[in-house]
């Protein structure tokens, strides 16, 4: 490649045309003998044949020690044209410059040519088995993979960005469960399990068989199993989702628990593997607004959305549906919120009923739902919470079929699927089909195969309350209230089908009065540590609570106190103390009495330990 010198050349033209210059090791002209130099105070301007190139004299300039010759022979050449004054101190400078980047690029070029060439040590391989070429491309590529996750590359996957966005979450939960059921408790078969009977065969009431029945006094020991993996991924414009993996004995809505060596529910046993279901998936938008400071649209199935207690929602429910939650700053210390949503509970089997071709009509249930409150900043360490809920549940009360003669178990009535999906225990129920006494059945005294709904409407109205006293730091003093009406319930009504919660028999062949309730109350004092950070942190809690028998829908509520489900009242008492910032040891009492009906009472203590990562 050629390159345009930075100054003029016309020195070397003037020079080449004097022809009193020779540069060792160029070729261009034979060599001169120059003239000798004048004897010491001779006039060099008299001696010289050319005055114009000698400059002034010798005598009268500074002796400058000669420089180190150098191995660049355009260098040495420069030099000697500014020697000659043929050259300004200036342009030697650059010209020398130029010369020696230009020497060093081509030593460059040089090394690297020689690199290029090969050696005697060498090896030609010819031939490259193709399993050898895989083997190559996948540890090169899993190299630059790790590389890329190491240093978080950006391109061209933008592996880096991807990871970022997504958080991985979990927790460990193994608990060792004692139920223990106090003397006096009814063992006579007053305890019919409906969620049993309603998700297997109807039952036959006119059979000498005991109907599906819970266990009321004999005590049982459990070790029970909770893991959960969840990830949330962040994506654009407001954007995100998230899903999580739980264990769990069966599809239950209200818990994740899977008793180890569990008999029943379908799995464990003989060190048999557990299921794992789908418990979360959701995508959410969340944006804020001149109408809320933070407002956000969820769907799929997801946490929560609402204020409240184990009273009414069990801790680990999830919501399949769509939920609004919005936020506004009213005044300084006073920020209110409004949440809501539609969620359905149950959707009809396209196929119902699946063994007959005339179809019947839908009997889908849904939850619709709308709260409303407001966080107050009260002084500088107390800080409240209020809010008031309605949850309308449509559809989920139980309703008589069109009279028919049901042959065997396996025939249908129109209102089979009125029947709860999932049930506790607690509610009142009333028979779903009206059954024709004929002949065919022995008037009624034979094949009498039922099924139970809820005796009640649901159109629940919740106030929750939270104030939280921080005078302690870095404790934590809590106080925690919820009540609750059920808005449609009609004692009365109820009284004429209620085939549960009924008082004492006040004569012979006479059934007792109705005797549920429609209201829920609870007070719960904590104090302690909010969040664990380190080793022996710790915090307490009490509570007592009554839940009438029909204030809310017992599959949805608290599964653990009182074996579970509503019409029952007691209390609990707790602690828990931190190990490490992530793991931590709890231990419960739960104490809890039947309200309506037959004796039964109950005592679970639990000693759980959490890790969470």
């Amino acid at each position: 490649m050629s390159h345009t010198p930075p100054v003029s050349l016309r020195p070397f033209a003037l020079l080449l045309a004097s022809g009193c210059i020779v540069a060792s090791g160029l070729a261009a002209e034979p060599a001169k003998t120059e003239p000798p130099l004048p004897a010491a105070g001779q006039d060099n301007a008299a001696a010289s044949p050319n005055p114009l190139l000698d400059g002034p004299p010798t005598a009268s300039l500074p002796v400058a020690a000669p420089a180190a010759p150098s191995p660049n022979a355009t260098v040495n050449l420069i030099r000697l044209l500014v020697a000659k004054k043929i050259l300004t101190a200036e342009e030697a400078q650059q010209m020398t410059a130029q010369a020696e980047a230009e020497a060093a690029a081509a030593q460059a070029q040089a090394e690297e040519n020689k690199a290029a060439a090969s050696s005697p040590d060498d090896v030609r391989v010819t031939y490259v088995p193709e399993v050898v070429k895989k083997e190559m491309r996948d540890q090169i590529k899993a190299d630059v993979m790790a590389e890329a996750r190491e240093q978080k590359w950006t391109a061209p996957d933008q592996a880096a960005e991807w990871a970022e966005r997504i958080k991985m979450f979990g927790d460990f939960r193994l608990r060792a469960q004692a139920n223990m059921f106090p003397s006096g408790n009814d063992n006579t078969g007053a305890f019919p399990n409906f969620n049993a009977i309603n998700t297997g065969a109807p039952f036959d009431v006119s059979g000498t068989n005991f109907s599906p029945q819970y266990n009321t006094d004999k005590n049982r020991d459990l070790i029970k199993l909770r893991v959960r993996l969840g990830f949330d991924v962040e994506m654009s414009d407001g954007w995100s989702g998230g899903f999580r993996l739980a264990t769990g004995q069966d599809n239950s809505p209200v818990t994740a628990n899977q008793a180890l060596g569990a008999a029943n529910g379908g799995q464990g046993g003989n060190f048999s593997k557990y299921q794992i279901w789908l418990d979360r998936a959701f995508i959410k938008y969340e944006q804020g607004s001149q109408l809320g400071d933070d407002f956000s649209l969820s769907f799929g199935r997801f946490d929560n959305p609402f204020m409240s207690t184990s009273l009414i929602w069990e801790d680990n429910i999830g919501f399949d549906g769509v939920a609004f939650k919005g936020r506004k700053t009213v005044t300084d210390g006073i920020t209110g919120f409004l949440t809501g949503g539609a969620f359905p509970i149950f959707n009809t089997d396209l196929n119902f009923a699946s063994n007959q071709p005339s179809k019947f009509a839908s009997t889908d249930k849904y939850l619709l739902a709308v709260q409303l409150g407001a966080d107050f900043k009260i002084t500088k360490d107390i800080t409240a919470k209020v809010a008031a809920a309605f949850y309308d549940f449509d559809g989920v009360q139980g309703k008589m079929s069109t009279p028919f003669i049901p042959l065997t178990a396996q025939d249908q009535g129109n209102t089979d699927d009125t029947r709860p999906a999932f049930a506790q225990k607690g509610n009142t129920y009333m028979p779903l089909r009206d059954i024709i006494p004929s002949a065919i059945n022995n008037f009624g005294t034979i094949d009498q195969f039922q099924y139970f709904g809820l005796a009640s409407k649901f159109q629940v109205a919740t106030v929750d309350g939270r104030v939280d006293f921080n005078n302690w730091e870095p404790y934590q003093l809590s106080l925690i209230g919820q009540y609750i009406n059920n808005t449609a319930f009609d004692k009365n009504a109820i009284n004429t089908v209620a085939v549960n919660n009924r008082g004492a028999n006040t004569a012979a062949g006479q059934t007792g009065a109705f005797a549920g309730s429609d209201t829920a109350w609870m007070m719960r004092v904590q104090f302690g540590k909010q969040a664990f950070e380190k080793l022996g942190d710790w915090n307490v809690s009490v509570d007592y609570r009554y839940v009438g028998s029909d204030a809310v829908i017992d599959g949805f509520n608290d599964s653990d106190f009182g074996g579970g489900g509503t019409n029952v009242e007691g209390f609990t008492l707790g602690g828990s103390v931190a190990l490490s910032k992530d793991v931590r040891l709890g231990l419960r009492w739960l104490s809890a009495t039947q309200i309506a009906g037959p004796q039964f009472k109950s005592d679970v203590i639990w000693l759980d330990i959490n890790a969470k990562f």
